[in-house]
This record gives C-alpha cells, sequence and structure tokens, in this order.
C-alpha cells in the first residue's frame, strides 16, 4: 500500500469506531477515536487495563485541544510554542460524557480528577492522521498493561497486533523515537508539575 492510501485505511478504520496500532512521535501506540467510548473500551480490553486509568491523547493543534478542555492556561500555549521534543501536558477541565461524542471525550479518557493529558505530535504521518480525523485520538503505548513499552515494532506482542481491527505498516515509521514523551501537568494560574522528564 502507498503511505496515501495506508492513511486512508487507517482513518476509515478509526472513523468507523474500530482500533489501530500505529507509529506516534514517541513509541508505537494503540489508537482509536477518543470520542468513541466503545472503542475507548476496547484499548482497555486490548491492554488488559483497568479503565480507571486515564490515556493519553494526541491533537492536530492547540485550536483541536480547545475543543476538548473549558480553558487552555496561557502557560501551556507558551510551552506549546517552543516545544522541540515530544511533550503531552496534563490540562484541567476536560469535556466528556459517558457516552461520548464528536463534541466531547469518552469519559474513560478523562482522570479521576477532570484532567487530561494531550500530545500535540511531531511526527508528520501521525499529524496527518490527527488533522484529518478531526478530533483527537487515543495514544496509548502497544503492550499489554504491566509489561515492558516496545520500543520497535517488533517487540510489539503478537496478541496485540491480531486484536487491533488495522495495522499500520512499519514502512511508515519515520519519526518513533522509542522513548516516553515528557509529561507536564498545568493550571489555569500558570502551575506547571513536572509529571515525567
Amino acid at each position: 500500500m502507498k503511505p496515501e492510501e495506508i492513511l486512508a485505511e487507517a482513518l476509515r478504520v478509526v472513523r468507523e469506531g474500530g482500533t489501530i496500532l500505529y507509529p506516534t512521535d514517541t513509541v508505537w501506540g494503540l489508537g482509536c477515536d477518543a470520542t468513541n467510548a466503545a472503542a475507548v473500551a476496547r484499548i482497555f480490553e486490548i491492554k488488559q487495563r483497568a479503565d480507571s486509568k486515564s490515556l493519553v491523547l494526541l491533537a492536530s493543534d492547540l485550536d483541536m485541544v480547545a475543543k476538548y478542555v473549558k480553558e487552555i492556561p496561557s502557560i501551556a500555549v507558551d510551552l506549546v510554542e517552543v516545544n522541540d521534543a515530544p511533550m503531552t501536558i496534563i490540562y484541567p477541565g476536560a469535556i466528556c460524557s459517558e457516552t461520548g461524542d464528536k463534541w466531547h471525550l469518552a469519559a474513560s479518557c478523562v482522570a479521576a480528577d477532570g484532567t487530561v493529558g494531550i500530545r500535540i505530535p511531531l511526527a508528520p504521518w501521525c499529524q496527518q492522521l490527527v488533522f484529518k480525523l478531526g478530533r483527537p485520538l487515543v495514544s496509548t503505548s502497544a503492550n499489554i498493561s504491566g509489561e515492558p513499552t516496545p520500543q520497535r515494532f517488533s517487540d510489539i506482542p503478537q496478541e496485540i497486533k491480531d486484536a487491533v481491527d488495522f495495522v499500520v505498516p512499519p514502512s511508515v515509521d519515520t519519526a518513533s523515537t522509542g522513548r516516553a514523551s515528557q509529561i507536564l501537568k498545568v493550571g489555569l494560574r500558570g502551575e506547571i508539575e513536572i509529571i515525567r522528564k
């Protein structure tokens, strides 16, 4: 398949409520439409992970982030503008619902305190995927919960590959670093907490 055909197929699967295995700007991830509660539940099932743990999401830009959080702290805008490495920001005030629809995140994507972790990916293919989807994409590491995070496609367990609806071919991966992103939690009054460097 050509890159544009792979992108089109990944989009089709996600739009129809399916799950994908795909390369991000950090590690290979499991993904689905973050506004589709049933698809998000399937991701938890594939990872054998308790749904009490929130998920990292990908957004194409701050305009998309603004649709899913009540307010973007000004410090987050500054961080995004100067960022040149994968960075996940935990925002307060996620907009979610139990059933999910394209204007609300699935409730299981959001932490108990109402925050949500969102990253704007630096990898072009991944950024295109999220931009064309038009809403946030789940991005959680492609491993069974509690097992090591796979550094490369070849490290991903076969049971994960078999469980998703579409596997993006490894040939598309040109930007995964194999390392997790830094994580910063921000507050509306300019507070910053470093969760992971």
